[in-house]
């Protein structure tokens, strides 16, 4: 089959399949004409390279498993060199959900301690006294003397 026939049945672009070829993860084979041509093995290569991107591998990552399965076997991952990166990613993943639960832990800290001082501050306010009352008339509301810029100048009312 060529290139995008290829590309249509594993559901990615004729872009993605030459870039896999220039990494060495794809190999094609050559019509007379000058054609790409692949088969069913590749494929199922391309699905398994797709697969392991889609859970987090990088493309480096996926040599392993192809090439397990261009060695002739059932599955990309019996191979030790499969395995090994198996063990190394999933070494990451804990490493970085270790890192995250330590945010966590420090986030829900905070907001504790946030929630805590909030709540402190109501309560001392709640326990104020009542503001006095007003001593004159001068203290409350609006004021019966008009301030000076509201007053008429005197040389303006001549």
């Amino acid at each position: 089959m060529r290139i995008g026939e290829l590309a249509e049945q594993v559901g990615t672009s004729t872009r993605t399949l030459r870039y896999y070829e220039q990494r060495g993860l794809l190999r094609a084979r050559r019509t007379s004409s000058g054609y790409r041509d692949y088969d069913q093995e590749d494929a199922r290569l391309v699905r398994e390279i797709r697969a392991l991107l889609g859970i987090g591998f990088d493309l480096e990552e996926t040599r392993p498993f192809v090439e397990c399965l261009q060695a002739g076997h059932d599955t990309g991952d019996e191979c030790p060199a499969s395995v090994a990166v198996y063990r190394r990613k999933l070494d990451e993943l804990d490493a970085c959900i270790d890192r995250m639960q330590s945010v966590r832990a420090h986030l829900a800290a905070q907001l504790d301690h946030t929630e805590r001082a909030h709540s402190r501050a109501a309560e001392a306010a709640a326990t104020l006294p009542a503001p006095p009352e007003p001593l004159c008339a001068l203290t409350q509301g609006p004021h019966p003397i008009a301030p000076p810029a509201a007053r008429p100048n005197a040389k303006e009312t001549r």
